[in-house]
């Protein structure tokens, strides 16, 4: 019989064969690698395999039996549970979060600027849960919590953190700062912008009396038990690290109280000692303020605070320093 070369031969994977080996058909049961080298039957000697070729015989057939394994093995195997990414709710402040208040709270504002948008914001911050005097009090215990210390509240001008429970009326305890000050529109401690926790702040009860009802701007003498705090005659000075704080309360109330919901319409000006009017000053300083000292992570969750435990408003200012430029 005259042989012929297995196509796979020249590849070294099989023996020669006799020509009635069918050398067109390349196809086997699965899971078969090489249908020559593996389908010979036990016993069958029309289809030897050389000396040389044998061992690599039986490693494709142990080769084969594997994959039959495997196969089956995945075949019985559960499904792969998909993995999942945990998503955090973003900070309050941060970026994620006034993009998703910009998609809400702030939609009516957006693109706005001037008169328009102080118009704007002040019809998205009139609509307020308002509380009464009694209340701010243990509201400022929240508001002003020293983060390094759930017992203490931190004083606004002077810095100090102290405890909650020393509030009162006498020397070195605490008490509620109006920042803009009541006389300045004869609002007093009514309801309403008297009560209004965006410009309510813990203070020292002896540093809050210097500060009385003085408007803001640079310079003066040192304030004792308040360093880095300056007074004069009409104006006061804060801490660097409350200046921008300050200016931003300022115009919060500017934009909440335009005098059509029976207060006064407050106003910031350019002038100090502006006494009973409804106005504070000196805008230009403010301004100057505003950039000098940007919101901290403690005045973004005091205005979070505010919005989600008690008055259901923002201060839009903490949330986008940049609209004091747009408006002002």
């Amino acid at each position: 019989m005259t042989d012929t070369v297995c196509s796979h031969e020249a590849a070294g994977l099989c023996g020669r064969l006799p020509l009635n080996h069918d050398i067109t058909t390349t196809a086997a049961p699965a899971p078969t690698l090489w249908p020559c080298a593996v389908t010979v039957p036990a016993g069958e000697d029309s289809f030897p395999m050389s000396r040389r070729q044998r061992p690599i015989g039986r490693l494709l057939l142990a080769l084969g039996a594997a994959t039959a394994v495997l196969a089956t093995t995945a075949a019985a195997a559960p499904a792969a549970t998909p993995s999942m990414t945990v998503i955090s709710a973003p900070a309050a402040g941060s970026a994620g979060a006034v993009a998703a208040l910009d998609d809400t709270y702030y939609q009516s504002a957006l693109g706005k600027t001037g008169p328009a948008l102080k118009s704007a914001l002040h019809t998205i911050i009139r609509n307020q849960t308002k509380i009464s005097y009694a209340q701010v009090w243990d509201a400022l215990k929240n508001t002003d919590q020293d983060p390094a210390n759930s017992s203490n509240v931190i004083l606004l001008y002077s810095g100090r953190s102290q405890s909650k429970s020393s509030n009162g009326g006498n020397s070195g305890q605490w008490n509620r700062e109006h920042v803009w000050a009541q006389s300045h529109g004869n609002f007093g401690t009514a309801t309403g912008p008297g009560t209004d926790l965006h410009h309510l702040r813990p203070e020292d009860v002896g540093v809050n009396s210097v500060r009385g009802n003085k408007d803001f701007d640079r310079g003066g003498s040192a304030v004792s038990g308040a360093p880095g705090n300056y007074t004069d005659s009409d104006s006061y000075e804060p801490r660097n690290a409350v200046k921008g704080d300050v200016a931003r309360m300022i115009l919060y109330m500017a934009v909440r109280y335009e005098g059509d919901d029976s207060w006064p319409d407050l106003e910031p000006n350019e002038r100090v000692n502006n006494g009973s009017t409804p106005a504070m000053g000196k805008l230009s300083v403010l301004k100057a303020w505003s950039l000098q000292d940007p919101p901290d992570t403690f005045e973004k969750r005091r205005n979070e605070v505010i919005y989600s435990q008690y008055q259901n408003n923002r201060n839009p200012f903490i949330d986008h320093p940049e609209w004091v430029e747009a408006i002002w």
